[in-house]
């Protein structure tokens, strides 16, 4: 008998017709942690597949285009990044792009759950591809929201990759987390978030971008297409105080992506630029 996965995200599309199932071909891990149900199943198209509460996290087969475009984006618009704070990511797939910056010197990733990262480790483990013995990284299991509050650290780029604003997620999208947040960034620091897929997602990203825009001077959200993350694109907030930050010269980008030195397989600089170019009703919604 055929086990499927039914993703709880969108069971409120259920009597639309609507419903995103992955098949589950072998359970590699399942138990519950001290914060969240955690699943790690196969799956023929997707590979080893992360699941908590109910969603899917992230797949072997297409993590990358979501890590990269939450790392290199903001990154390479700094363009003078050397501390990077992660909150979440404990698979590990965000700190192992970030890394591969030469002059990113120190990387924190904060993730509330250690069995996250330890299943990862043992189960998906290339997506951290070693990252977790890089001397200029270290792991950080706290809660998220008490580390940017207490930190005197000073960051040039924040990540956060959360869950979506359901249980020990939704605190991650508050406006007091976004302010933690920005009083422990160096000045003209820049913070990207998971912001939801908006066709699915209607009210999150214009949400986020009002909350980001009463701490923050510019922000908005720019897209990546990640084909776990159901309905179209995907939209990652921005924020930053130097609003010359998003509109980076195409050459620039171009040049500070050659001298970081490594190969991407979703990020380019002109799909950087690209990325903030939002349809005409995204632009309707950020708006109201």
């Amino acid at each position: 008998m055929t086990t499927w996965y039914d993703e709880v995200l969108y069971t409120k599309w259920y009597d639309k017709g609507y419903a995103q199932r992955f098949q589950i071909d072998r359970v590699l891990f399942e138990d519950k942690s001290e914060h969240q149900d955690v699943l790690v199943f196969e799956n023929a198209m997707y590979g080893r597949v992360l699941a908590i509460d109910g969603i899917i996290q992230t797949t072997e087969h297409d993590e990358f285009a979501y890590h990269e475009m939450m790392v290199h984006v903001p990154i390479l618009a700094h363009g003078n990044a050397s501390k990077v704070l992660i909150i979440g990511g404990g698979d590990g797939g965000i700190m192992r792009e970030a890394l591969r910056h030469p002059n990113v010197s120190l990387c924190h990733m904060v993730d509330i759950d250690d069995m996250v990262v330890e299943i990862s480790k043992k189960y998906l483990p290339s997506l951290s591809d070693g990252v977790f013995d890089n001397p200029r990284g270290k792991v950080i299991i706290d809660d998220g929201c008490k580390f940017v509050k207490e930190t005197t650290e000073k960051y040039d780029v924040v990540i956060v990759d959360s869950t979506d604003p359901l249980g020990p997620g939704a605190v991650l999208f508050t406006e007091e987390f976004y302010n933690d947040c920005r009083s422990c960034m160096s000045p003209g620091g820049i913070m990207v978030t998971q912001s939801g897929v908006p066709f699915a997602q209607p009210d999150e990203f214009p949400t986020t971008v009002a909350r980001l825009g009463k701490i923050f001077k510019d922000s908005t959200v720019y897209l990546a297409s990640v084909p776990t993350y159901a309905c179209g694109l995907m939209a990652l907030g921005w924020s930053s105080d130097d609003a010359k930050h998003r509109d980076v010269a195409l050459a620039t980008l171009e040049e500070r992506f050659k001298k970081a030195g490594f190969k991407s397989r979703y990020y380019t600089p002109a799909i950087h630029k690209a990325a903030f170019a939002l349809p005409a009703w995204m632009n309707d919604a950020l708006k109201k």
